[in-house]
């Protein structure tokens, strides 16, 4: 069976230059309880800083809906220009773990490729989810694209890429029983190194407390170039975030890229503990998306906000990085890294 890498196809860091930013428009009451009507002016003031860069592509479920978000989008002065809607029903919004994997081929004659991963929301946790799983199949139907199946569950918040071979990921997510409990560690490497076009695949522990994804690494460790990450730390020792965030920190002064090389590190705060309705929340400021106009980072209204935005302008100093409040949108469980992803310009 030929794979991706065979021809020459792998998957580029976040920071390549997008096309495209891909959305799918919240609109499940049940992700954000008594908050959903919440959400849109953050989520807008989200498009429309991606929109200044690129375009950005939003899945919408119908035309009542795209008619709303519209008005949200134009009172949040977003330029209508580029903001494209495709007809494509879904039944959440988190577009990061349900949308298409692009992959580029920049040598090739065909130089763009989408891996369609199986989807079963985070262990079945989440039902339904029918329209979610076949998203990127509608998108490379939509822009007519080969489409890769590797008939494995597998969902785009639980990597991060160097782009230069290697890839982040835990084992804590992707080893759970609840996504594919017939294969091993390695065999999922195999289906990492193939459907990625990868080399490497560098191994994590546990996520941070209130992660439903089962340990997502878009909330713990990223990727800031070819040889550096920032990964959050928990100062308080009485916080239980603090003891899986150092074992994580002890593995990556461990780790070695492809060329020997030890990982830069730079150390990220949590936010003080978000709790919501008894709930603590997953909030993480790396959780942060990578587009052409910014790095726009999740705040929570919390005192480690301002040391969060400079460490991470320090990783980015050619690009804005630009805080956007994140405090309701969390109570989804996620936040700006879990709702987007990009489409690389080729």
């Amino acid at each position: 069976m030929i794979v991706p890498k065979d021809k020459g196809f792998f998957f580029p860091a976040e920071w390549y230059k997008h096309r495209a930013t891909w959305l799918s428009w919240p609109h499940k009451e049940a992700s954000w309880p008594g908050k959903l009507n919440d959400v849109y002016k953050p989520y807008s003031q989200f498009i429309k800083t991606v929109a200044q860069g690129e375009k950005v592509c939003i899945n919408i479920s119908n035309d009542r809906l795209q008619h709303e978000a519209i008005s949200h989008l134009i009172e949040a002065g977003a330029d209508m220009n580029n903001i494209v809607f495709y007809n494509h029903p879904t039944n959440d919004a988190w577009c990061r773990d349900h949308g298409p994997a692009f992959l580029i081929n920049p040598a090739g004659m065909q130089n763009k490729a989408i891996v369609d991963w199986g989807y079963n929301a985070w262990g079945d946790k989440y039902p339904p989810y029918d329209l979610d799983d076949v998203i990127p199949t509608l998108i490379g139907e939509a822009l007519g694209l080969p489409v890769y199946y590797p008939n494995i569950v597998m969902e785009g918040g639980s990597v991060d890429f160097n782009g230069a071979g290697s890839v982040l990921t835990t084992t804590s997510c992707l080893l759970n029983p609840n996504r594919n409990p017939k294969l091993n560690q390695h065999q999922i490497e195999e289906y990492l190194c193939n459907y990625y076009g990868v080399e490497q695949v560098l191994w994590l522990g546990d996520g941070i407390v209130g992660d439903d994804t089962d340990g997502h690494v878009d909330d713990i460790t990223r990727f800031v170039n070819q040889d550096t990450v920032v990964t959050v730390i928990e100062e308080n020792k009485t916080d239980e975030n603090y003891a899986p965030l150092q074992d994580n920190l002890t593995l990556l002064k461990e780790m070695r890229l492809i060329d020997g090389k030890q990982l830069n590190i730079i150390e990220l705060p949590m936010p003080s503990p978000l709790i919501y309705e008894d709930q603590r929340l997953p909030a993480s400021y790396a959780n942060f998306y990578i587009c052409n106009a910014a790095v726009i980072v999740p705040t929570y209204r919390d005192k480690n906000d301002q040391k969060a935005l400079d460490i991470i302008s320090l990783c980015f100093p050619s690009r804005k990085v630009i805080g956007i409040d994140s405090t309701d949108i969390i109570w989804g469980l996620g936040s700006w890294h879990c709702l987007s992803q990009q489409e690389p310009a080729i």
